[in-house]
C-alpha cells in the first residue's frame, strides 16, 4: 500500500502500489539489506582486529591520529 497525503489539505488516500513501483521497492529492500549485511561484516572485521591487534577502539584511533 502507498499513502499519498497532500501537505497543503492534510488530506491522505491509500492505493495499493503498481507493478512498476512494487518492483521499484523490492530493488530498494535488496539494497537496504545488503548495505545492512556490509555495515554488519565491516564493523564485524574491525572488532576481530582489534582483539588480533590487542587493542581498544579508543587505541586505535589515538594511533591513527
Amino acid at each position: 500500500m502507498i499513502t499519498i497525503v497532500n501537505c497543503e489539505t492534510n488530506d491522505s488516500m491509500d492505493r495499493e502500489m503498481t507493478e512498476a513501483e512494487y518492483e521499484q521497492h523490492k530493488v530498494i529492500m535488496a539494497d537496504r539489506a545488503k548495505d545492512e549485511a556490509d555495515k554488519k561484516a565491516n564493523s564485524e572485521a574491525k572488532a576481530a582486529l582489534l582483539t588480533k591487534l590487542g587493542i581498544t577502539a579508543e587505541e586505535a584511533v589515538l594511533l591513527l591520529s
